[in-house]
Parts: C-alpha cells; sequence; structure tokens
C-alpha cells in the first residue's frame, strides 16, 4: 500500500485548517499531481510502472501502445485540470494480463462559499437532491460528515455512443475550519461493460475502501 496525497492549494485562513490530504493505494495505483509535475510522473507511467503491456499486444506494438496511452492520459488530465483537479489516480499494473479501467479524481469545489452557511447544512442539502440513476447521503469521512453520490452514466448521456456504461461515485467533503475549501473525489469505471456485475461491483467497494483511508494532513 502507498500513501498520496496533494495539497488543496487555498489561501491562509485563521483557523489552523489541514494543508493537504492523504489517503492510501492498492497496490498498482498511483498519484498523477495535476498543479506540477503531470509531464513527470506521466514519463514515469508509462516507462516504469507499464514496462508489460497487456496480454496479446505483439512486442513490435509495445510502444505504439505507450503512446497511445499517454496521449488517453495527458486527455484525461487535462480535462481534470480544467476541473479544478488536484490529482488524477489510476491503476498502472495489469490484473491478470488485463489493465482494470477505473480512475479516480481530487478537485477542488466552487461550493460553500458563502461563509453564513454550516458545511452540515450544505451537505444535507446536497444528499437531500434527487439523483437521476442513483442514491445519495450522508456519510462520515475522516471523522467528519461528508456527502457520498453513487449512479450510473448511460452512453449517450456522456456523448460517447460507442462507450459502454459507467458506474460512478462521488464524495463531497468539507475542509476543516475553512467553510470556503471543499474538495470532490470522483470515480469512474466502465469496469467489464457491464455496469451492474459483481466485477463493477467490486472496483466500487475498492475505492469506497480507499476514501475509508482519507485523512487530513496539518504538517
Amino acid at each position: 500500500m502507498s500513501t498520496a496525497g496533494s495539497e488543496p492549494h487555498a489561501p491562509p485562513v485563521a483557523a489552523a485548517a489541514p494543508g493537504r490530504y492523504e489517503l492510501v493505494l492498492p497496490p498498482g495505483w498511483i498519484r498523477i499531481p495535476l498543479r506540477e509535475g503531470t509531464k513527470e510522473a506521466l514519463e514515469r507511467v508509462l516507462f516504469s510502472h507499464m514496462g508489460r503491456v497487456p496480454e496479446g499486444i505483439p512486442r513490435d506494438d509495445a510502444m505504439r501502445f505507450r503512446l497511445d496511452m499517454r496521449r488517453q492520459l495527458e486527455k484525461q488530465a487535462r480535462a481534470a485540470r480544467r476541473n479544478g483537479g488536484l490529482d488524477l489516480y489510476l491503476p498502472v499494473l495489469p490484473r491478470g494480463g488485463i489493465f482494470l479501467m477505473a480512475s479516480f479524481i481530487v478537485a477542488e469545489m466552487p461550493i460553500g462559499r458563502d461563509h453564513a452557511v454550516p458545511p452540515q447544512a450544505v451537505i444535507e442539502q446536497l444528499a437531500a437532491e434527487e439523483v437521476p440513476g442513483g442514491t445519495a447521503g450522508k456519510v462520515d469521512v475522516a471523522g467528519a460528515p461528508a456527502l457520498r453520490r453513487a449512479y450510473r452514466c448511460a452512453p449517450d448521456e456522456e456523448g460517447e455512443q460507442a462507450a459502454p456504461p459507467t458506474r460512478r461515485v462521488d464524495y463531497v467533503i468539507p475542509v476543516p475550519d475553512d467553510p470556503a475549501r471543499w474538495i470532490s473525489i470522483n470515480f469512474s469505471t466502465p469496469g467489464d461493460g457491464d455496469a451492474g456485475s459483481e466485477f463493477t461491483d467490486v472496483l466500487v467497494e475498492l475505492f469506497d475502501a480507499v476514501v475509508a483511508t482519507f485523512r487530513w494532513s496539518y504538517e
């Protein structure tokens, strides 16, 4: 297991708010920082972590596979950064000869700017909102209330007719002692192509287990 985390990059406040977060990653998962060091992290992914390619890809096509993967990861990283992303996490080692199709993003959120509204009230409001094809509810993250939202996205909702349905899980977490700072942890996976399969359920459970290790750091 490895510990990863990043700083939410917010202005200092009077209260002793945490400066960064930490979480424990499963074996084979890595962190790609999105604010700085992204290029170097991608290089490590492609030429260190991905020393092996999936079964069925000829040795002569290994470099092409890595270049295609790099383009996909760069596209994903740019999109996450535009949406306030701090870090992108994904599996890079194959399991049983295949690469898991899953990822999650830790990002800053533009909510909670009204300091008069307590974070718990914001969470309760979000939990009460209807989630088409899913559920939302209050949970505990790092010893404090947070929101967990789970749902499915059909291909036509994502504008990708050829893509399989995806399972999504979002956590919305207030930063302690700073009502203006919130982060989200957004997970997405097509699983094995069946959003309701046991295999896809296992990936969602793995993500929930990762979030259960989430902690704030004051160092």
